[in-house]
């Protein structure tokens, strides 16, 4: 058993050599008061004072405190050359050279030995002034202190700055919280025994340690409690319910300890002659119970517990560290090796990239995002959510007022009036509205081109992990995509034009989805029997509703049309204004002039029927063809956008890529590694040689030491 505690010194070496705190090692961690004698505590179990002394917060850093027992059998052993012993021989290096009975080592001191515990105190207070100045701030980052002796029984012992409330000097406001968000991140792994440190001389039931043991330890399974002080109590008053566990039970067991007082330090009295007066006081005050107190008694506990204790976290410890060596190896392959054959490893890097980049689009990518639409699949959600409901939100007569409409029919016309509808006008305004299709298939071209330009993202992220190692092959795989992407959006963006041009070259009035003419004029004559002429409000926004009536289909009703139609044309040649017969006022008696009217401004106004009629034939028409011309680039845009641009782009990305990159004279310039990379991996490989050790001091333990 007792050779439990040093495999947990060899481990905590292990891992102190790399800085890893992954690994929750079983250790004695000390928390209390400020002034509540943990100092004297830890300074009675190694039996030397060498911790510093002082008022107000004096631990400012955590010292974690192996103590490692040295037998005199181990010294002589280690000074021969030819030992029998195997341990001897092993931890020779431990001792040879060392004249001294006890002393200590740093770690960040590396091999230099204090043999001298002043001079271990005064490195304490200057490694603790070196990280956190003097302005009695404290610090997370430990000091690391081994001391080797015949009189220690081996331990490991975390001492923590004291709990504190109120800030003095030149503490910082939130002292409070530092310390105890720090007490906490000890005390709360699950493999360390807590020593909750109370004095005597206050009320057990209001100690602070124990208050925050039991935030982490509730069941008290890990809880030891010391009081100490027992010398300072007030007169008449003893610890004895306290000590028994009756004024607040600890499952651990509460052990008594009598302190050196500051007036014994400055007297500078050993801690040996402390300890002997110890005995004296508790076989004189608590005959009863001094068997199970005092600083002798507490260290025999805490070895006891300890050994118990990593007996019980061994198992665990094991396992946990063996997965850590798996991760870590699969984390230090997915770094990479270093690279011996730049022209193979530029070319397997390309291979994959391209690989990824049409895989994603093809939608069998193995990282699919969940997050949101990629790839191939917002290529298609463009296509026929964003690129569809645009077009369908277009209005075949959007922009068009009735009367824009009567000014091209009138313009067709020239300086004859017109019989019937002229299909110039028709043509004119129907062009109108079928360019306004051109802007929504460019902009269909633009949202793919940026997607595509984001799949390289996705698949610099997802590809392979070597092509993060070289930032420089990013970058130039990162261009040729871009640029093969820029070449081939112009060609596209042509593309469509031409699809809008080609509607535009001619209009097909033989198209079998076109409605008839003459059925339009013949329903819209049978709607405006009964009415001469309505008000129709010449808004921008205004769209004409049309009435459809029966199908005249017989001669009578389409020479009713024709003779209502003249009619009309009459009575509209009729109502024009007349020209004035009487001169205007103020010219006296010169002859009758005519005041001629400008040339006439549409404006709103009540149409006739004759103008009525021609205005509906012919947003009819407009409607039928831009619907017809609007399915066509609904399905044609798509298909231009995957063959000049997706389809070009996935077929040309790899032999694009090797053209422009797989150049000897940029080769071994591309695949530069990152520095951050090549610190991780050998943080890494640190960590895993670390553990590889680690798991090697566990297999040590035999299970005859173990049970």
């Amino acid at each position: 058993m007792q050779a439990l505690i040093p495999v947990i010194n060899k481990l905590q070496d292990v891992f102190n050599a790399v800085g890893a705190e992954t690994i929750q090692l079983p250790q004695i961690v000390v928390i209390g008061t400020q002034s509540s004698g943990k100092s004297s505590v830890l300074e009675g179990l190694v039996g030397r004072g060498f911790l510093p002394r002082g008022t107000g917060i004096v631990t400012r850093r955590p010292l974690v405190l192996q103590l490692t027992h040295v037998s005199p059998e181990e010294r002589r052993a280690a000074d021969l050359s030819n030992g029998d012993d195997v341990h001897f021989r092993k931890n020779a290096h431990l001792y040879k050279g060392i004249d001294a009975e006890e002393w200590g080592k740093f770690l960040h001191t590396k091999n230099m030995i204090f043999t001298d515990f002043d001079e271990i105190r005064r490195e304490i207070e200057n490694e603790t002034e070196r990280v956190t100045g003097s302005n009695k701030g404290i610090c997370s980052d430990a000091i690391h202190l081994k001391i080797f002796s015949p009189h220690v029984l081996s331990l490991t012992l975390v001492d923590l700055p004291g709990i504190t409330k109120v800030p003095v000097g030149d503490q910082p406001p939130d002292i409070e919280l530092q310390v105890r968000e720090m007490v906490l991140s000890y005390i709360s792994n699950p493999n360390c025994i807590i020593l909750a440190v109370t004095p005597a001389n206050t009320d057990m039931a209001t100690s602070e340690a124990l208050k925050m043991a039991r935030e982490v330890d509730p069941d008290g399974r890990r809880t030891l409690a010391v009081v100490s002080k027992l010398d300072l109590m007030d007169a008449g008053t003893d610890a004895t319910d306290v000590l028994l566990g009756r004024v607040v039970p600890v499952k651990l067991g509460i052990v008594g300890v009598v302190n050196r007082s500051q007036l014994d330090i400055n007297k500078n009295k050993s801690v040996s002659d402390s300890l002997r007066d110890e005995d004296v006081f508790l076989q004189r005050k608590y005959p009863a119970l001094a068997n199970r107190s005092g600083t002798k008694n507490l260290a025999k506990t805490l070895n006891r517990l300890l050994m118990h204790h990593i007996r019980d976290c061994l198992p665990e410890l094991k396992a946990r560290v063996n997965m850590l060596v798996a991760q870590y190896q699969s984390l230090l392959s997915g770094y990479g090796e270093m690279v011996d054959d730049p022209s193979a490893t530029l070319l397997s890097i390309v291979t994959k990239f391209a690989s990824e980049y049409c895989h994603t689009i093809e939608g069998t990518s193995k990282h699919i995002e969940t997050s949101e639409l990629c790839g191939g699949a917002r290529i298609c959600y463009i296509f026929h959510e964003t690129f569809g409901r645009t077009l369908e939100s277009l209005h075949p007569l959007g922009g068009l007022t009735t009367m824009d409409v009567l000014t091209a029919i009138r313009n067709a016309t020239g300086p004859r009036p017109a019989l019937f509808v002229p299909e110039v006008s028709f043509e004119l305004l129907v062009k109108r509205q079928i360019k306004r299709l051109e802007e929504p298939g460019l902009r269909c071209v633009e949202l793919v081109h940026e997607e595509m330009q984001r799949i390289v993202q996705h698949c610099s992220n997802y590809s392979t992990q070597e092509l993060l190692r070289f930032p420089k092959l990013h970058d130039a795989i990162v261009e040729v995509v871009t640029s093969l992407l820029r070449k081939r959006l112009p060609f596209t963006n042509e593309m469509v034009h031409n699809l809008v041009a080609i509607e535009l070259a001619y209009i097909n009035t033989k198209h079998p989805d076109f409605v008839d003419a003459s059925l339009i004029s013949a329903m819209i004559d049978r709607s405006l029997e009964g009415s001469r002429s309505l008000d129709f409000p010449t808004e921008p926004g205004w769209r004409g509703s049309p009435r459809w009536g029966c199908h005249q289909t017989n001669a009578a009703a389409a020479t009713t049309a024709v003779t209502t139609t003249s009619a009309n044309a009459v009575s509209a040649t009729d109502s024009r204004p007349k020209v004035q017969d009487a001169a205007p006022a103020g010219h006296g008696n010169r002859g009758a002039a005519i005041n001629l009217l400008d040339v006439p401004v549409p404006s709103s106004r009540k149409l006739t029927s004759h103008e009525q009629r021609d205005c509906e034939v012919i947003e009819h028409l407009i409607k039928s063809y831009f619907l017809i011309v609007r399915k066509n680039i609904q399905d044609s845009v798509p298909k231009a956008v995957m063959n000049f641009l997706v389809n070009f782009v996935k077929d040309h990305l790899q032999s694009e890529l090797v053209g422009q990159l797989y150049t000897p004279h940029i080769l071994c310039d591309l695949l530069v590694e990152s520095e951050d990379i090549a610190q991780r991996r050998n943080e890494a490989l640190c960590m895993l040689q670390a553990l590889q050790r680690a798991n090697q001091v566990i297999s040590e333990v035999r299970e005859t030491h173990m049970w």
